[in-house]
Order: structure tokens, then C-alpha cells, then sequence
């Protein structure tokens, strides 16, 4: 085939353009950072602009903004784990820029009784949710991050509330025990128990009992583990941690996705529990959920981090692009309280690191992160999940250079509530923050709403109906009776139809509960245009 010539009075490139535009295209490459994971000084200044970045995503100390909330559509559980990115990026660096903002964003949220169970986020908050802020506050007290003052809450005490409202939710009715998705009645996936819950519970355990030396929490990481190992969320064969079971079969069949955080949880509690025991039985936990975890490792060497479960066919949602972050944190911080484990943990992180940033050559900068760090460019979308997790496994390359995280006996100063949560124990039904109306008016307006929620909950168990469920509709029509009663039951005690549906301008509503992100776990409530490609 023949092109033709070029014309007249188009304008040629001389030599002078064409090396310009070489330097041009040269230049753009360029800007992938050059990580020596060998070197502080390399690995702190890559770290300030990933987090430079990352923390130009985060608006909440804007005036008019609400602190500890990131933007939508990323949940509030998200800005927890995002404040933790903080908190690390405080403690290995030095750099105290962030510091303001991130002890603002932990005050704000932490709820009217002091267990991050706030009023504007309890219609929607799972076990998880929760955990990832409590997991935060208790990095803080082991890091001595800045104090706050002493009118307010303090790390340690914030984290103990956060464990205390947990242990009184553990469930032995359903499966014997272990914690449910779900913190109330009515929240699809309140029939779930999955391994995040768990890991956060169990994680929070094992820390706060090395922290503190209190044994009563290490017998509840031990009675987590049993239980995982009981219910087999744990394979006892292969050591892979899968994502959870519902009830309604005894947790009995397993739903097998493997999640990097899941394993991530449970081997930070693991190594945590092997430091504060010292025991054999810990340590071979801990070397066998290592063994697992490879499967979290891709590329031709098999050393680069890879989201297993959604990378390879491209469909990780929000939540599941920042999962690295949590699975390289946790490792770090493993080869501190388990340090026969460096060998293994370090060239891994290492080569993810260099992996990791050398694909930050996205977004309008030409420096945000990629998801896929086996691909040979940046690929997708700029998200903040992708930030978190490249600076995660960024700072993790100075594990060794910085002291292991303190105790009560080693430096660690926050000082302790034991018996925070005690006004949230038990409670199922979130706190309401609407007006009470007059008895008149609330009388005529509960018998006018039921009547209306009455049609309206009939039509919704058609529309919720779950055709893949193992459930068929009359033990589903059960399930769903039973979250239609909890939500009268919230009207018959003045809450009203919008406390039900959650409609409140501003706050996301029940109706916009996060999704697993993989059919099999169902995308609960959103639209069916929303969903992923799977589950169409």
C-alpha cells in the first residue's frame, strides 16, 4: 500500500522538531518515579508526592466540608483506612504536614459515645466499617501520634470502645459465633458474617492486649482464630483466608474469594499474637497464613502485589483498589513483631514498591498511581484507593529503620478508657437524629406512614427478591420480614418513615449501602445500571 507524499503546504518536522518532540514524549516517561527501595532518602521523597497527591483528593478541612469524609462515592469506612495512610505516612517520615488534619478527621467521627458509631453513619455501618477506624486510632496510640487534648478522647481509649462494642456483638446464636457484616437489623448482609469483621476484630484484639498486657483481650483474638478455623474461613489446607458465609446455612457454604485484606487482617493479628505469647502455635499460624498470602503475588518472579480476586479480569470496584494498602501496611508491620518473617515479607515489598511507583504516570500530573502494577503502564482510572495503597507499600521499603510500635511498657503514652462502648453495647438499631414530633402529631404520623410502608415493603420484597440466592422466596420473604419489622419497630419509637429509608439530605441512605463488588456476593441495593458487567 502507498501513502501519499506529504503536501507543500503542510509543515514538515526539520531535525530541530523532531528532537523536540523525542523530548517531549522522553519527558513524559520520565516522570515515572525511580524508587530505590534500598534508600531513605528515595523512598521519603517518592512518599511526599504520593501523599502530596492522595491528600489533594481529601477536602473535608475545607471550610463547608465535613471532616473524616472523603468525596463521593467513596464510603466512610474508606476515610478511616485513608487516616491511617496518614498516620503511617506520619511515622515513618517525620513529616508533620498532615498531622492537623488527620487528627481533626479522627475527633470528628468518633460518634456521640466515643466508639466511632456517629449518628450521621450508624443507618449504614458494618462491623467492618468500624474496625478500620479503630485499627487506625490503635496505630496511632502505638506510634505516639500527636496527643489529642485532654478534654477529648485519646487512641488507646478510642480503640478499646471500638473492641468493647464489638465483643458484645459476638453472635454464638448463628454458626456457632463470629461476628456479622452487618451492625443492624435491617442492613442487607446482616445475615452475613465475612472475614474482614473478623480480621478487624481479631487484629484490634492481639494489639490491644500486647499494648496493654491485658490477657482477656488476647482470649478473644484466641477465640476469633477458633472460630475461623472452625468455620473454615480459614482453608486448613492451602491457608487462604476466604471472604465469608450467610446464616441461613450455618455458615456452611463458603463464599471463596480471596481479598488481600482479609489475609492481611489475620496476619497482623497473628504476628501480633505471636509476640505477645511467644508461643509455637502462634508462629506456625503466622508461617502458614504466609504461605497462603502468595497468591496475592503475580509477574514473572512472582513478587508484585496483584488484587487476585478482581485484577486479572478488570473488575475491582472502589473499596477493592485500595486493598493493597492494607496488605502491605500489615506486612511491614508484621516483620517487626515477627522478625523471622523479613526474609520472606522484605523482597516482596520491595519489588511491589518499585512495581508500584514506577506506573505513577497518570492522571493530569502524569504521576498518579495505577491499579495494575504488572502492566507495563498506568492503566484505568485515578482513584484515592491506588494512592493509599502505592505509598503503602512505598514507606514499607523503611520497615526496618523505624522502632516497632510501643506498648505501655516500651513508650506508648495514650492513655487507656477500658470501659469505653459501654453506651453502645448491645445496641442493634441506630440512634435517631431527628426532632421528636409532638405526641399528636407523631401519633397521626406513625398510623399514616405504616399504612404507607405497608404497600411500599410488599412491593419491595419483589424488587429485592434474589434469584442466585440459596434462600428460596419463603425463607427470603422470613429473612425480610424480619429487617421490615426492625424498620417498624424504629417507627413505633418516633423515628418515622425518613429514619427507616434514611433520607436525609446529605447522608447516604440504607438504599446506598456498599457492595462486595462480585455477583456472588451481590451488588445489594444499587441500580441495576450500576452494577459491574458481571452482574448483569
Amino acid at each position: 500500500m502507498r501513502f501519499p507524499s506529504t503536501s507543500r503546504s503542510e509543515p514538515r518536522l526539520g531535525a530541530g522538531g523532531i528532537i523536540a518532540a523525542l523530548l517531549l514524549t522522553l519527558n513524559r516517561f520520565s516522570l515515572a518515579y525511580q524508587l530505590d527501595p534500598n534508600s531513605t532518602s528515595s523512598i521519603k521523597s517518592i512518599a511526599k508526592s504520593i501523599a502530596k497527591d492522595m491528600v489533594g483528593m481529601y477536602h473535608g478541612d475545607e471550610p463547608g466540608q465535613t471532616p473524616g469524609l472523603l468525596p463521593d462515592p467513596y464510603y466512610w469506612w474508606y476515610a478511616g483506612a485513608f487516616m491511617g495512610t496518614l498516620v503511617d505516612y506520619w511515622a515513618y517520615t517525620g513529616d508533620s504536614q498532615y498531622v492537623e488534619i488527620t487528627k481533626q478527621a479522627l475527633l470528628f467521627q468518633v460518634g456521640d459515645h466515643d466508639d466511632y458509631m456517629p449518628i450521621n453513619q450508624t443507618r449504614t455501618e458494618g462491623n467492618d466499617d468500624q474496625g478500620f477506624w479503630g485499627l487506625t486510632v490503635m496505630s496511632a496510640a502505638e506510634y505516639n501520634f500527636p496527643h489529642p487534648a485532654e478534654d477529648q478522647p485519646q487512641w488507646l481509649g478510642l480503640a478499646q470502645a471500638v473492641f468493647n462494642t464489638q465483643a458484645a456483638r459476638w453472635d454464638t446464636e448463628h454458626c456457632n459465633g463470629g461476628l456479622r457484616w452487618q451492625i443492624f437489623q435491617w442492613n442487607r448482609g446482616y445475615d452475613y458474617k465475612n472475614s474482614i469483621s473478623q480480621a478487624c476484630f481479631f487484629a484490634l484484639g492481639a494489639r490491644l492486649a500486647l499494648f496493654t498486657g491485658n490477657s482477656s483481650y488476647a482470649d478473644w483474638a484466641d477465640r476469633t482464630w477458633d472460630w475461623m478455623e472452625a468455620v473454615e474461613f480459614i482453608d486448613p489446607k492451602s491457608w487462604y483466608v476466604y471472604d465469608g458465609a450467610h446464616i441461613g446455612n450455618n455458615c456452611t457454604k463458603l463464599v471463596p474469594y480471596q481479598f488481600s485484606y482479609n489475609a492481611g487482617g489475620m496476619i497482623l493479628g497473628a504476628a501480633a499474637m505471636y509476640n505477645f505469647t511467644e508461643s509455637q502455635v502462634w508462629k506456625d499460624r503466622l508461617d502458614n497464613l504466609l504461605v497462603g498470602a502468595k497468591v496475592f503475588f503475580s509477574g514473572p518472579e512472582k513478587n508484585i502485589m496483584t488484587e487476585v480476586a478482581c485484577e486479572p479480569v478488570k473488575l475491582c470496584n472502589l473499596d477493592q483498589k485500595s486493598f493493597k494498602a492494607y496488605l502491605s501496611r500489615w506486612l511491614a508491620v508484621t516483620t517487626q513483631w515477627a522478625p523471622h518473617t523479613r526474609d520472606t515479607i522484605m523482597p516482596l515489598l520491595r519489588a511491589s514498591a518499585v512495581a508500584a511507583t514506577d506506573k505513577c504516570t497518570g492522571g493530569d500530573n502524569n504521576r498518579m498511581c495505577s491499579l495494575y502494577w504488572t502492566k507495563d503502564k498506568f492503566e484505568g482510572e485515578v482513584t484515592i484507593g491506588q494512592q493509599m495503597a502505592a505509598l503503602e507499600v512505598t514507606l514499607a521499603c523503611m520497615i526496618q529503620d523505624r522502632p516497632a510500635p510501643l506498648t505501655k511498657d516500651t513508650g506508648g503514652t495514650s492513655k487507656a478508657n477500658p470501659g469505653g462502648g459501654a453506651e453502645d453495647v448491645g445496641r442493634t438499631t441506630p440512634d435517631l437524629d431527628y426532632k421528636p414530633l409532638p405526641a399528636g402529631d407523631k401519633a397521626g404520623a406513625a398510623i399514616i406512614t405504616i399504612l404507607i410502608l405497608a404497600g411500599l415493603l410488599a412491593g419491595m420484597f419483589w424488587i429485592f427478591f434474589d434469584e442466585t440466592s440459596d434462600s428460596g422466596p419463603i425463607d427470603q420473604f422470613r429473612s425480610f420480614g424480619s429487617s421490615a419489622a426492625a424498620a417498624v419497630a424504629v417507627l413505633a419509637a418516633g423515628g418515622g418513615a425518613a429514619a427507616v429509608f434514611g433520607h436525609k439530605k446529605g447522608k447516604k441512605g440504607i438504599n446506598e449501602k456498599k457492595c462486595c463488588g462480585l455477583c456472588d456476593i451481590k451488588q445489594w441495593q444499587l441500580p441495576r445500571k450500576h452494577q459491574q458487567p458481571c452482574c448483569k
